[in-house]
């Protein structure tokens, strides 16, 4: 849950990537951080040799989109591995948005499909209901030449009653990576505003 310091006039967003294994998760971030620079931040990974996360990536961020505050997002991503569900379980505990990243090759649609499941337990288990949670979908690797159509991507993770925005991208290139970005925080942004308000 975001958290308010009214005193010092700052917003604390968590985002958490969440996918399987090499569906982009780290990709999205390394490009964010390339084009931010200016805001010189780190992008911190805890990786295996293979360059592989092991336990999460982390990339904070600052803007000023709440009128008065300077809202500073937390961007995180979780291991794709298997094994590694504690770990995403942990990292997704106090999350305020999920930018789901789906590897769009055919050969890893049972891939996105067992992630995704396991995303939606580990929400569960947090107590919160996926219908009321903001996230979203990203396809990522449409440039590679095996990959699924995104009606059968769409029928395969967006079938909730209330179906959430998707986005096609290429993490590498950096293609949909800020689309997908800016929607999740007008959405966890417009939830804050909302709770403000209501309370």
């Amino acid at each position: 849950m975001a958290q308010v310091n009214v005193i010092e006039k700052e917003i604390y967003v968590k985002v958490v990537y969440y996918g399987p294994a090499l569906s982009g998760k780290t990709s999205n971030l390394e490009y964010i951080q390339r084009k931010i620079a200016a805001q010189k931040t780190d992008l911190i990974s805890i990786a295996t040799e293979g360059d592989r996360t092991l336990y999460f990536d982390f990339l904070p961020l600052e803007a000023k989109i709440i009128p008065g505050f300077t809202t500073k997002f937390q961007l995180y991503t979780v291991p794709g591995q298997v094994q590694y569900n504690a770990t995403r379980k942990l990292v997704l505990q106090g999350a305020d948005g999920i930018i789901f990243v789906a590897d769009s090759q055919w050969s890893r649609q049972e891939a996105n499909v067992e992630s995704f499941r396991d995303m939606k337990e580990n929400i569960k288990e947090y107590g919160i209901d996926m219908q009321e949670f903001p996230y979203i979908l990203q396809y990522n690797k449409r440039d590679l030449p095996e990959v699924a159509k995104l009606d059968h991507m769409e029928y395969l993770l967006n079938r909730e009653s209330v179906k959430v925005p998707s986005f096609e991208s290429v993490a590498l290139t950096g293609q949909g990576v800020f689309d997908s970005l800016n929607a999740i925080c007008k959405m966890v942004v417009g939830k804050i505003l909302k709770d403000i308000k209501s309370r």
